[in-house]
């Protein structure tokens, strides 16, 4: 793995944009005695090759991220932080909490109620019942 790449560049300052400076450091020391490759390729590829790609904006891109993460229902880490750094790009509350309700019949009722849970963390501030 190339960490020089452009490709890896890229994936960094992706990586910075979303998450900041913690979440990779923290990313890189948790995997360095398992599979430091694994970081590398995060950045690289996920981040650099993906995320970053033009046609659909970070924060749309954090959405997909977020119900793919619910739909699996076992990936509450990833969701948490996908959740937060879709908020960190602008998207409300109510946005979330629609992207997820969307969800309702494809991913089933649990996997929908768990990651709404996660929205009550995520975005404290008191919503409008609906």
């Amino acid at each position: 793995m190339q960490k020089n790449s452009e490709g890896y560049k890229r994936g960094l300052q992706v990586l910075e944009e979303l998450h900041g400076d913690q979440v990779g450091e923290a990313m890189v020391q948790e995997m360095a005695d398992v599979c430091p490759d694994f970081c590398t390729m995060t950045v690289e590829w996920a981040l650099g090759g993906i995320m970053a790609r033009p046609g659909l904006d970070l924060a749309t891109r954090e959405l997909l991220l977020v119900a793919s993460c619910a739909t699996r229902g076992n990936a509450e880490p990833q969701l948490r932080a996908h959740m937060e750094s879709a908020r960190k790009l602008g998207v409300s509350r109510e946005q979330m909490v629609e992207t997820l309700l969307t969800l309702l019949f494809y991913a089933g009722g649990p996997a929908v109620r768990n990651a709404l849970l996660a929205v009550r963390d995520v975005y404290p501030e008191p919503h409008s019942v609906s």
